[in-house]
């Protein structure tokens, strides 16, 4: 079984990039999340943290030998965990991680169904079983919740304590339905999923006072002609 594999990335495609290893070169599938910074990558030498499998073809007559790279064994163990999940197999995982593994936890945690529901080919049915299956099991996954430290004048005797700030989603007051509203704009636009998905990760970065569907697409189509 290959559990490591590095080499020079010499392209990458939709869903799968070639690694060539000496005078080998790999196809490795890899997650949709991954696919916009492994572009900027290219001629250059990398590490990926592989799952070995068969991939049945044919309706299961035959199987081929098939790898899939991940950026760290983290990442790699949350797949795992995901697709343990009734309904999501290796391929559908693939193309549903979308968005940082992290940020799929965190929904999971969350609860936010409306997150999960935006990845591709996750209907509510399956997000609300991720979140019954995985809720558990994903404190080493999710982003840390941000809380509020409280002052010493705060926690003198006889004072009241300060208050502990709610868990957040990573997108602050930004809602996923917001996103999710947005990143199916930009696809009608001619963006791919994963083109959205990058614009607007690139647009909340570049304004993190965002808050509508409307001010995200537009944001997101100017850090495209940015990017030029």
């Amino acid at each position: 079984m290959i559990n490591r594999i590095e080499g020079i990335l010499e392209s990458v495609e939709e869903s799968a990039v070639l690694l060539v290893v000496g005078d080998i070169a790999y196809e490795v599938a890899v997650p949709a999340a991954d696919i916009p910074e492994l572009y900027s990558r290219i001629d250059r030498r990398v590490t990926f943290h592989t799952l070995h499998y068969l991939e049945s073809q044919g309706q299961g007559s035959s199987f081929w030998p098939k790898l899939i790279g991940f950026q760290s064994p983290k990442d790699r163990a949350f797949f795992e965990l995901v697709t343990t999940v009734k309904g999501i197999g290796v391929r559908r995982a693939l193309r549903a991680l979308t968005i940082p593994f992290a940020r799929v936890a965190e929904a999971i945690v969350m609860k936010d169904l409306a997150l999960l529901m935006s990845l591709p080919e996750i209907g509510r049915k399956t997000a609300e079983t991720m979140v019954l299956e995985l809720r558990d099991k994903m404190d080493l996954y999710a982003k840390p919740a941000t809380t509020s430290a409280p002052s010493k004048s705060a926690t003198r005797k006889g004072e009241p304590k300060s208050v502990v700030a709610s868990p957040t989603t990573t997108t602050g007051t930004l809602t996923a339905s917001a996103m999710m509203d947005a990143m199916n704009v930009l696809v009608q636009l001619g963006e791919s999923r994963i083109d959205a998905r990058a614009l607007i990760d690139l647009a909340i970065e570049r304004e993190s006072d965002l808050m509508t569907a409307n001010t995200l697409v537009a944001a997101a189509l100017a850090s495209k002609g940015m990017t030029r």
